[in-house]
Formats: structure tokens, sequence, C-alpha cells
């Protein structure tokens, strides 16, 4: 409810038989369109799209995303686009194409671009030594302006990181971090393949404070082999006594026929769904009760967070990232499978990394999938993401920007979200649509009833469950 202009929420409800009544699959809504829609493009249509933005694209600020696939262990849960290698001379070829990709698309641009988010993703981005790190960090700000407020991140694998590379990477410019944990249980961790103490964790997060990081996220998974609503329990005791900014809590998805990873674990030794949804509802009840905010999705942080902040001002946004505290603002992706939105126009690079030597070797951006973004794209876009950052819809704004009578337009999914309001997720209002305490937990749910292309063309085997 807004009061104020800033959006009050009240207390979360956690309705097990809820949950357990919405047990199907769904787009997490990093983007809409969502990547699967995306069709084969070639990087013409991307460049071309990107100039004809201009002069805009030259001023409004961007955000930068690089993949960094490189790992020299593998974890058995992990879905992520890698490379297992130990030979980090691997990391200085792909450099001189990264950069490369740089400089080819820093050119669409007619000025010079200032920059509000970087991240480094992977992967393991601290594969890369301490010298490959800053020759990337340099190659950026030869291209690229990075503002004095920015928010520059970093995915940190806490078991190949020093105190002295953390030390480095503040001194390069990063001033956020996202540290994988997952679980702090030993039997846990041997099941999956990640050995991780905690504290190498504690001394990495003390390492990042100490060197003016403003803020510390850490990742944990349940659903993992071996995992009890008692174990998380103590995981989660150790890591709030480490207060982390922000803290991801992510379901662990069991897809071993498209992860070959995953086929090393146990399907056996996981919980049971009635044991996952045991560990999450500890999990949650016990995050709240530390003080964390619920901001949505998997994701929580400390009530003087900057997310809980954009969140309580109406100000959140959503990308590839995950949640954020700038607009949507367009997005560059540099790397194997990264995927990027510039004006109308999402791209996707190559997954392969042959395939992304080649194309660059032919002076040409390694695009191979995307979609071009209608005006109902944007229009349903708008209304998830304020949703799923919200939890509450006004009309007007929306008929203002879009030029569209709200209740017309969408007669369809308002007469579709009845069911979800007779059971208590929401309240449709006559000029909005606000989701309630029970509902938050499901907005996936809401959120897919704006979803055309869902409806009209479902997928639901390629998406992870719910909750």
């Amino acid at each position: 409810m807004l009061q104020n202009n800033v959006t009050v929420l009240q207390p979360l409800d956690f309705d097990r038989n809820l949950i357990s009544q919405h047990s199907g699959k769904g787009p997490r809504y990093t983007s809409y369109p969502t990547a699967d829609r995306f069709a084969v493009m070639d990087a013409d249509r991307y460049e071309q799209s990107v100039r004809q933005q201009q002069p805009g694209i030259g001023i409004k600020p961007l955000s930068l995303y690089f993949h960094l696939p490189f790992c020299n262990t593998i974890c058995y849960y992990c879905a992520c686009n890698k490379v297992i290698t130990k030979d980090q001379g691997k990391a200085d070829q792909y450099l001189d194409y990264l950069l490369k990709e740089v400089k080819i698309q820093a050119a669409l641009l007619t000025k010079r671009g200032k920059i509000s988010q970087l991240h480094f993703g992977g992967g393991t981005p601290t594969f890369l030594s301490d010298a490959q790190l800053t020759r990337l960090m340099d190659g950026i700000r030869h291209y690229f302006d990075l503002k004095p407020d920015g928010e520059f991140s970093i995915e940190i694998d806490p078991r190949k990181v020093s105190a002295a590379t953390v030390a480095l990477l503040g001194q390069i410019g990063f001033n956020r971090m996202s540290v994988g944990v997952q679980d702090f249980d030993p039997q846990v961790q041997k099941a999956v393949n990640r050995i991780q103490t905690e504290e190498e964790t504690r001394a990495v997060i003390d390492a990042a404070r100490a060197n003016g990081f403003k803020s510390v996220s850490i990742d944990l998974i349940y659903g993992l082999p071996h995992q009890t609503q008692a174990r998380m329990y103590q995981t989660i005791e150790r890591v709030l006594t480490l207060r982390p900014d922000r803290l991801a809590l992510y379901s662990y998805a069991h897809l071993p026929e498209r992860f070959m990873p995953q086929r090393r674990i146990d399907a056996g030794q996981l919980p049971s769904t009635e044991g996952k949804l045991d560990i999450l509802q500890s999990s949650v009840n016990q995050l709240l009760a530390a003080g964390y905010i619920y901001i949505g999705m998997d994701h929580f942080a400390l009530p003087d967070d900057p997310l809980a902040i954009a969140q309580r001002r109406g100000q959140l946004h959503r990308n590839f990232q995950g949640y954020s505290t700038h607009a949507d603002c367009d997005l560059m992706a540099f790397g194997v499978s990264a995927i990027g939105k510039v004006a109308n126009c999402f791209a996707q690079n190559v997954k392969d990394l042959d395939a992304y030597y080649l194309a660059l070797d032919k002076d040409r951006l390694p695009i191979e999938r995307g979609l071009m973004i209608t005006h109902d794209d944007f229009l349903r876009g708008s209304v998830i993401q304020s949703l799923m950052c919200q939890f509450e819809l006004s009309f007007q704004p929306v008929e203002l920007a879009y030029l569209i009578d709200f209740k017309s337009y969408f007669s369809e999914e308002l007469a579709l979200l009845m069911p979800l309001q007779a059971q208590g997720l929401l309240e449709v209002r006559d000029d909005s649509i606000i989701v309630s305490p029970k509902g938050r937990f499901l907005i996936r749910s809401i959120a897919m009833v704006f979803d055309r292309y869902l409806r009209h063309a479902p997928r639901a085997g390629s998406y992870s469950k719910l909750i």
C-alpha cells in the first residue's frame, strides 16, 4: 500500500497450503519476453538497434555484464554456462577476444557510454589472476566511463580468493560482491563437490568490508542432497553471524537431463517435496526474525540496504542480474552466452568458446539469438516488472505511458486473476492490483497471467518450479 510515496508492505504470510497448490513451473522474469522466446538473429539487427537509439544511448547510463565462464573445479548442482579448466592461460586468450567485443560494441555509440552498473558473473570471475582482472577493468575504462556513484559487483568463490585479491578488487573499482556459500554442512558440501569452510568465507567478507565494499551478498541453495530443516537452520545461523547486507535463498532444480554435472548427484539423497518446503518455511521465518526484509523471489535484504529502500519507494527494478536499484537501463553484455538488451532489442551471444572466437576473428559480434521487442512486449514487461518488484500495480501510470485503457486492454487477464483473488493471493481494485502477503511467494504465478507468450505457446518443461 502506498503512503506518502512510500510503499508499506504488510508482514509476509507463508501459506503452505497455497504454495503446495501452486507447484507448477514458470519463468523467473529477469526479462520479458523471456529468453526462451528468442529466435535466431543476425548481429546486424542488434547493431542497427543500437545505432537507431542515437543520440540517446550515448547519454543514457548503461549497465555492463561480463560472463567469465572458467572454473577450476565443478560444483555438481551448477546450471551455469562454464568451462572447467586449471589452465589460466585460457583466460588470457578469452580476454583478448572479450576486449575485442568491448571495442566493437563501444564503437556503436556516438558518445562515450557512462556506466552506472557493472557485473562480473560466471563461472568463477576470480578464476582470473589479479593481473588479468586488472587488465579487464583497464580495458573497460578505456572505452567507457564508470560513474563515481555506480554499482560495480563481482561474484566471489571464497575458496579461490585471498584478502590481497579482495583489496585489489576494491582498488580497481568494485564496491559490491556476491559470495557463494550454498551450505556450510560438510555432508552436503561433499555431496555437491563444494568443500568450503566458514573461516575462509568470513575472511573474504571481512576483507571486503575492510576495503570499502558497500554491500556483501551471500548465496544459499535449499533442496540439495542431505539437507534437512535442522541442518539448514544451522547453516543460516552461521551465515547470520556474518551479517550480509543481502541474502539469496535459491531453490535447487534437479534437471540432470539438461545439466550433465547434476548426474553426479544421487536423487535419492534429495529432500522430499514436503521436506524441501519445511526447509524453505523454516529458513524464511529465521531470516525474517533476524530482521531481513523479503524483497521478492529468493532475495532478502537488511532494512537499510538500497534494495529495501528502493522497494519502499517504488523504485525497485529487475533485470538479468536480478533485483536492482537502477532504472531499467540499457544493458550491454559481453562473453559467451551473455544476454544484453539495448533499445528495442534483446541479443544473446553464442554459448560455445570456439564459435565465440570465430565470430570475433571475422570482426563480427558473436550474437546468435535475440528478439525485437514490440509495443505490447514493453507494456506487459512494465506490468510484470511492477508486480515482481513492488507487489502492486496502479493502472493510471500504465495507461498514461502506453495510451491504453487498462481494463479493456487486459480484460482477459483480469478475468484470469479472479481465481487467484479467490485464493487470497491478490486483490483487484478499480484502479490497481495489490498482491497480498500470501501472494508474494507466488508472485511468479500472478505475473504469468500477463505473459501472452506463455498463454498462447506454453513451454513449462523448460522452466524451474515456482517454489
